[in-house]
């Protein structure tokens, strides 16, 4: 699992890369969180579109992102989930917490 980040006037932008499954869901978190609190961004994009592979562990990270963004009033949406991950996000109804968007706009599920 890799996390690219990219902080730019109050808008942290995190993106995704490789299989968020149950072995990597705990690491990554931690990892989100700690940029969270480095920045303290006002807004966060989590890109998934170079995710490969997410099951239920994947949906507790939102969770939890959102969770922690809210506790300190940033603002946080997904962005371009691709097809495997889609499914999951679909299938748990996580569109109604969290806004999930795709280029041509709001795919919420």
């Amino acid at each position: 699992m890799k996390l690219e980040k990219k902080y730019s006037d109050g808008h942290l932008a995190l993106s995704l890369e490789g299989e968020l499954d149950q072995h990597t869901a705990q690491g990554l978190f931690r990892e989100m969180e700690s940029v969270m609190d480095r920045y303290l961004p006002r807004s966060c994009a989590v890109d998934l579109s170079r995710l490969s592979f997410m099951d239920s562990s994947g949906i507790a990270v939102v969770l939890r992102l959102r969770k922690k963004a809210g506790e300190n009033g940033i603002k946080i949406w997904l962005e371009d989930p691709s097809p495997q991950p889609m499914r999951v996000l679909a299938a748990s109804g996580i569109g109604r917490l969290v806004k999930i968007e795709n280029r041509k706009g709001s795919v919420n599920r």
